[in-house]
């Protein structure tokens, strides 16, 4: 797998750090782009994305009275 060397603030590796609960800055921020790309991909499951527009039904059904 390629690698790419950033440069952060400390503060925000720290904050990564913390938030992750790891000691390493590489790790903490490794965790935290891993947890945005799953994010992104369930919100996409759970809503659906351009492509599935032909799922929704602009045309409701007849309400049947009496």
């Amino acid at each position: 797998m390629a690698q790419v060397t950033i440069t952060l603030d400390a503060n925000l590796a720290i904050d990564a750090m913390l938030l992750s609960g790891t000691k390493n800055p590489q790790d903490a921020v490794e965790l935290v782009v891993r947890d945005y790309l799953a994010r992104g991909r369930r919100t996409e499951t759970r809503t659906g994305d351009a492509g599935d527009g032909h799922r929704v039904a602009t045309d409701r059904p007849n309400v049947q009275e009496g």
